[in-house]
């Protein structure tokens, strides 16, 4: 499990859950679950198109998100954000399989592209995603007090002159990077997993930011390395382990607030 073979996965896996714990974060915090299920699905045209052309997934997968993020945000501002991303959705799931109908390996491409391949990180795609984690990272360190606070108290946020719009766009750009990053890992079903499963645990457990940011962190490592070490032990996809995983600590996380509030409330009583 801790072979040579497996030491790209391990540290890519890692890079990825940090950076999906503290934007999956503010998905939470903005309630916009829709939008990071959508980006990843979004992207996955781009893979289709790089499968196509003979060129690095990744930059396809970039240009893509790229364009979901722009697209997203002006069908926003035409209509509501849940109607504008539903249309981001479809619009790009119809172009990734048009894409993927055109390559000659259509199997293996759909389950790689929306399944992951997390074995399949080699050398040289792993500066290029450690780099765009790099960034992701020093985007959430400049921004994070105006995010925090558009995302929590939006009309306060108002009232200091952050604007909405452009929080909005760096919040986007943020998940857009993320998503591309992982995307090739844990496939585009599973990036869902990891931007909002463990940071709704934490949300459950604490109303402290820091807290749930640090909570968010160990759930989200603790939720890859378990799936690594179990697809490992067992040869099932690790995207099954990633998904069950991620919805049991929801669900446990949620169980012990909602036994907590009783007991709180027996006592009172």
């Amino acid at each position: 499990m801790f072979s040579s073979f497996m030491l790209n996965t391990w540290i890519v896996a890692t890079a990825i859950a940090f950076v999906a714990a503290f934007v999956g974060f503010f998905v939470v915090a903005r309630r916009s679950a829709f939008a990071a299920h959508a980006l990843p699905l979004g992207a996955f045209p781009g893979a289709a198109a790089a499968n196509l052309l003979g060129i690095d997934p990744l930059i396809g997968l970039l240009v893509f998100v790229g364009m979901g993020v722009l697209l997203l945000r002006q069908l926003v501002r035409m209509g509501r954000r849940d109607v504008g991303t539903g249309l981001v959705l479809v619009l790009f799931l119809g172009v990734g399989a048009l894409l993927l109908s055109m390559t000659s390996e259509y199997a293996p491409a759909v389950f790689s592209l929306l399944f992951g391949e997390v074995l399949g990180v080699s050398d040289a795609d792993l500066l290029p995603i450690l780099g765009i984690c790099v960034l992701v990272v020093v985007g959430i360190v400049l921004y994070f007090r105006p995010l925090l606070l558009d995302s929590t108290f939006p009309d306060l946020a108002a009232l200091q002159g952050i604007r909405a719009s452009r929080m909005d766009l760096v919040f986007l750009t943020l998940l857009a990077l993320v998503t591309a990053t992982a995307l090739p890992v844990v496939g585009a079903f599973l990036v869902f997993t990891l931007l909002v499963g463990p940071p709704a645990a934490a949300q459950a457990l604490s109303g402290n930011p820091m807290r749930v940011l640090a909570l968010s962190v160990i759930f989200a490592e603790g939720c890859i390395w378990s799936a690594i070490a179990l697809s490992y032990w067992t040869n099932w996809p690790i995207g099954f382990f990633v998904g069950a995983i991620g919805a049991g600590l929801f669900t446990v996380a949620r169980s012990y607030r909602h036994w907590n509030q009783r007991q709180r409330n027996f006592v009172t009583v």
